[in-house]
């Protein structure tokens, strides 16, 4: 009678078999232990009065006590409306890929199409920098590009990114034109797969454009639009940090300064490490419960 074999060299054949696979999932998950669980161990710092000479965990341990003075800050209520206010207004603009993704289906030119797409796609690929230094050379006071245009039709020019009613404006527009293009490219390719049979059938029956955008496309677009307004609304608190730290001035801080840029001017420039550790804790507390409330 055979003995009958033990799956023991049978697993190490399949383990031998599949180590150039696990070599390569390994970088990634390398990558993600140093960058993203290491440094949770730094959270702690946020319950403790840190202090760099006898480090994180032989500093004071002081429990709530900088989320109460934060909670406590008289700016506090300001700073919260600043992150709503910039969030609401990026959200606003959701619909705008849609718009952009039907227009484009629309067009009987091929080339134009692609001449659109590849002039729309290319702000996505330039750096929050050099957005935000092309922003200031086109709205700055003196021989900006906006100003010169309003001086031509009469009006008087003005320094626009220091007033604090038209900053919402700046980073929406844009955030706008530089992400529209690349936001349409999923629209665009669910557009695709509308069936040309149903297309035809609408305009036997009498359609025009608008009615078939109306009644083929959009509920084709439905279930992406659905999924991906979910995805807009969990992120509603996540404006970034870059494009508004580098739109601000002593001009515009009462609406420029959000629980990211705040978080950073305490911590690194004030020095006040635990504290500014509790506002971003908070910062990212707010945005998950954001994230599980949708």
């Amino acid at each position: 009678m055979k003995k009958k074999k033990t799956s023991k060299p049978m697993t190490w054949t399949r383990f031998k078999r599949f180590i150039p696979l696990y070599l390569m999932v390994l970088a990634p998950i390398i990558t993600v232990f140093i960058f993203h669980y290491i440094p949770l161990a730094g959270v702690v710092m946020a319950f403790k009065n840190y202090r760099p000479s006898i480090g994180i965990w032989g500093s004071e341990w002081v429990g709530l006590k900088h989320f109460k003075a934060f909670i406590e800050y008289p700016y506090f209520w300001r700073i919260m409306r600043n992150t709503l206010v910039l969030s609401l207004f990026s959200f606003i603009t959701f619909p705008m890929p849609i718009l952009f993704a039907l227009i484009l289906n629309e067009l009987r030119s091929k080339k134009l199409c692609k001449t659109a797409q590849m002039v729309t796609y290319a702000p996505h690929f330039i750096s929050v920098v050099v957005v935000c230094s092309m922003l200031r050379l086109f709205i700055k006071e003196d021989g900006g590009l906006l100003n010169i245009i309003i001086e031509a039709l009469g009006g008087t020019q003005k320094d626009f990114i220091a007033e604090s009613s038209a900053f919402p404006w700046i980073y929406t527009i844009s955030g706008l034109w530089q992400g529209l293009g690349w936001s349409t490219i999923i629209y665009t390719s669910a557009l695709a797969g509308v069936s040309m049979d149903q297309i035809e059938a609408a305009k036997m029956d009498g359609a025009n454009r608008l009615q078939v955008i109306w009644h083929v496309n959009l509920p084709h677009l439905k279930p992406t639009i659905i999924l991906l307004l979910i995805m807009k609304m969990g992120s509603l608190f996540s404006i970034g940090f870059e494009k508004v730290f580098l739109l601000q001035n002593p001009l515009n801080l009462d609406v420029s300064t959000t629980l990211s840029t705040y978080a950073y001017n305490i911590g690194l420039v004030g020095n006040q490490y635990s504290y500014s550790t509790a506002v971003g804790l908070f910062d990212n507390y707010t945005g998950s419960k954001v994230k599980d409330f949708f």
